[in-house]
């Protein structure tokens, strides 16, 4: 790499195991409070894994989550880390109408802001449920005060996506910035980089050298992604879910905390705040 090294942004979307978009059809919204929490131990292992290398996330919280273990969000704000907004309750922007979501994301960064007496900036749609359908997000989201969102994924996929939008950060609204999870492009086409799903599947060797092209070629930082029930290869198994479903929640989950480990020592990290709203990358680097 030549030139001023850059800094990528460590995201965490803190969710429990049960409110993945991709079991809703198994797991009821009233069954939540009956099942075991494991979010809590599982951010304190994240916690603890960004003590020891020194480095500083944006933690995307659950409304519902703050709600129930607001000592957790004063760990994550006391840890150094940037608490910023994933909704109350998982629901997808594109499941909402225009007032719904702006009751969602309003209610949850007061409450947010109120636990933990710090001003939240950012927000993530659940499953990147931003898209050409409901453009009147974004205002939703500048009109309640945030001041970015990272809320498109600009591939092609069968739950999400918006293969056309910009690659990388560009402003939507006057005071509202998008800052896309990472992709690559390959012909003509963008593929994920960023985390997820596809850090569990891919190789790590893979995985590090499609970020390190972003930084290289491309000149950006790059933005990963990941949940805490990623780490968790105890967490219950859920009975009757689809083949597809179960392949793409439980695959390789017990080599994802090793992996992030070698992730977080491959290359320089930072909060979404410092690396798009801040200094740490040079001006050049922003859209």
């Amino acid at each position: 790499m030549t030139g001023q090294p850059i800094t990528n942004a460590l995201t965490i979307d803190v969710e429990d195991y049960f409110q993945v978009s991709a079991l809703a059809p198994y797991i009821p919204r009233d069954q939540w409070d009956s099942r075991e929490c494991r979010v809590e131990r599982n951010v304190e292992r994240i916690l603890s894994m960004l003590d020891e290398q020194q480095t500083a996330a944006t933690f995307f919280t659950l409304g519902w989550i703050a709600e129930r273990y607001p000592h957790l969000v004063r760990r994550i704000v006391d840890g150094g880390h940037e608490l910023a907004s994933h909704g109350y309750g998982h629901q997808r922007a594109s499941d909402l109408s225009e007032a719904e979501f702006a009751a969602d994301v309003g209610s949850a960064k007061k409450l947010l802001e109120d636990i933990s007496g710090q001003e939240v900036s950012g927000y993530r749609a659940p499953s990147f449920s931003i898209g050409e359908g409901n453009l009147w997000a974004f205002d939703c989201l500048e009109r309640a005060g945030y001041r970015y969102s990272s809320s498109v994924y600009p591939i092609r996929h069968d739950h999400y996506g918006m293969p056309d939008a910009p690659r990388f950060a560009h402003r939507v609204r006057a005071g509202l910035l998008e800052l896309p999870v990472t992709t690559v492009r390959f012909f003509d086409r963008n593929w994920p980089a960023s985390g997820g799903g596809y850090f569990r599947l891919l190789p790590y060797p893979l995985s590090r050298w499609l970020m390190r092209k972003v930084n290289e070629l491309d000149r950006q930082p790059a933005i990963f992604y990941f949940h805490p029930w990623e780490i968790d290869a105890e967490q219950p198994r859920i009975p009757g879910i689809s083949a597809k479903t179960r392949f793409r929640h439980y695959v390789n989950l017990q080599y994802t905390e090793g992996r992030l480990k070698r992730l977080l020592g491959d290359f320089r990290w930072g909060r979404m705040d410092e690396v798009f709203l801040g200094t740490a990358n040079p001006p050049s680097a922003l859209n």
